[in-house]
């Protein structure tokens, strides 16, 4: 029985100095159980998302996302006019599972129904991360020059956002006229930090591929007025004035409004090969503050990152904090001496617990976001946090820890979630959220979220791969999952 999996191609004799990376298939030949195993594990997956896909082309294709109980589509408000949200959430994942007919389907759709002149308001970062992530990690894996005007042409209708006095952007744009403002629920006309401050990666991409340095300055202005500020406690608070450069209010979260903030720190240094110092440094200062201020230990020994309000601690986590295990994880596999191990085994702790409210439901799935506090440990204590939308961060934080130590758990915690997965979410045309983790009751939210195609389905499939599969040493992948070149980056 052949094992079918993905390695790089080595660069390209007729492009001297350009690091082509593009995956294609090799086989070799099973020879152990083991192997075995992993090939059927990882076929499961490719079942997975291409019962995902199928559906969504059959119900809702050019729309943003698939209604899998009354098979049809859903466009949203998010995106400002533009379609296809799935369609390019998917790109990448198609093609490194080796699903080539679907691929070549989503090609098409973007070569000939993919139109960027659209009006309506859209969210600066999720653009950002869905499309142009989307779009950058399609060009680098099959060097389609399709995909890299695409991401071009859209990054530059972001630009206007960043028309502020501080030069902070706003985090809603209209993409046909440019206008841009802050987000009604957000105080005071703040920006997010966890929205502004995950642009990085996309835009000194589009700066590399596009020659224009005014992507690079953008995103590097933002640095200059977060290091210009003063962080209480060290701490960086999540609402930020667009106008005058001060922090709003002093809410702290590794969760929603802050993560991928911190993620895009270290990761910045790491695609820099490592030169970005000041990314480091950054990174470094907000985890010790983090540290110091945020992680508590609970008294069933527990670890978790708390909430910080104006200095009174808020005892619970996000689904979306539980990404911070595999960040701190990568961070470490770097770190020195003592802080290497230090940090190894705050992510492992983060990962089990972030485990633990999996396990402690009905569902053996996550709620949106769980408490320590009132005798509760690791369990959600309102009725608003109970629901599972197919979010990625648990099985995010289980592929890095796999990588970086082979601890089997981490594989096991993972197949967990697939079998979670498939008994709860998976509905006749595709996979859908639950309202309450804590009942075998299904009550569907109808919603096949496009990140389920970019994250989930991506992050469970590479636990089961050999690590040379997208290696961490050669990519970097951005908070949607999609793969971008690493160490390929110049800084001025």
């Amino acid at each position: 029985m052949p094992l079918i999996h993905l390695r790089k191609r080595e660069e390209t004799p007729g492009n001297p100095g350009y690091f082509e990376e593009q995956m294609f298939c090799r086989l070799q030949y099973i020879r152990t159980e083991q192997q075995v195993a992993l090939f059927l594990t990882s076929f499961f997956f490719v079942q997975m998302m291409k019962f995902a896909w199928d559906n969504y082309k059959l119900y809702a294709l050019g729309k943003n996302e698939l209604r899998p109980l009354t098979k049809n589509g859903h466009i949203g408000n998010m995106f400002g006019g533009l379609r296809g949200a799935t369609v390019i959430d998917a790109l990448d994942t198609l093609y490194i599972m080796e699903l080539e007919e679907e691929f070549q389907e989503a090609k098409k759709w973007v070569e000939k129904s993919f139109d960027l002149n659209v009006n309506g308001e859209a969210s600066l970062f999720e653009v950002n991360i869905r499309y142009v992530g989307g779009l950058l990690a399609a060009y680098y894996l099959t060097g389609e020059e399709m995909f890299k005007s695409k991401a071009l042409e859209l990054g530059e209708k972001l630009l206007p956002a960043f028309n502020t006095p501080t030069g902070i952007p706003r985090g809603v744009i209209n993409l046909g006229s440019g206008m841009s403002w802050s987000w009604g629920w957000a105080s005071a006309g703040s920006s997010i930090l966890a929205e502004f401050g995950t642009l990085h990666l996309e835009f000194l991409h589009l700066t590399e591929l596009s020659g224009n340095p005014v992507f690079t300055e953008k995103v590097m202005n933002i640095r200059k007025v977060l290091n210009r500020i003063e962080k209480p406690q060290g701490l960086y608070p999540n609402f930020l004035s667009p106008v005058t450069g001060n922090w709003v209010q002093h809410h702290v979260s590794i969760g929603g409004l802050g993560d991928s903030f911190y993620e895009y720190l270290i990761k910045s240094w790491l695609m820099s090969d490592k030169r970005d110092a000041e990314a480091k440094k950054m990174y470094d200062d907000a985890l010790e503050a983090i540290e110091k201020h945020l992680v508590k230990k609970s008294a069933g020994g527990l670890t978790y990152i708390a909430e910080w309000r104006g200095g009174i601690l808020d005892h619970k986590m996000g689904h979306l904090a539980c990404f911070s295990g595999g960040m701190i994880a990568l961070g470490a596999e770097h770190a020195g001496g003592e802080q290497k191990q230090q940090h190894m085994d705050l992510a492992a702790e983060i990962t089990h617990t972030c485990h633990e409210s999996y396990s402690r439901s009905d569902t053996k799935l996550g709620p949106e976001a769980f408490r320590f506090d009132s005798g509760t440990e690791a369990t959600a204590t309102r009725l608003s946090e109970r629901y599972y939308i197919l979010r990625p961060e648990v099985v995010e934080s289980y592929l890095y820890m796999w990588r970086l130590t082979h601890d089997p758990k981490y594989r096991q915690w993972g197949w967990e979630v697939v079998q979670a997965l498939e008994k709860h979410c998976r509905v006749e045309a595709g996979y859908s959220g639950i309202r309450d983790v804590y009942t075998t009751t299904p009550n569907h939210d109808n919603m096949q979220q496009s990140f389920f195609l970019a994250e989930t389905l991506k992050y469970l499939y590479l636990l089961f791969c050999e690590d040379d599969v997208l290696s961490l040493e050669d990519w970097v992948f951005n908070t949607e999952a999609h793969p971008l070149r690493d160490k390929s980056m110049h800084l001025d």
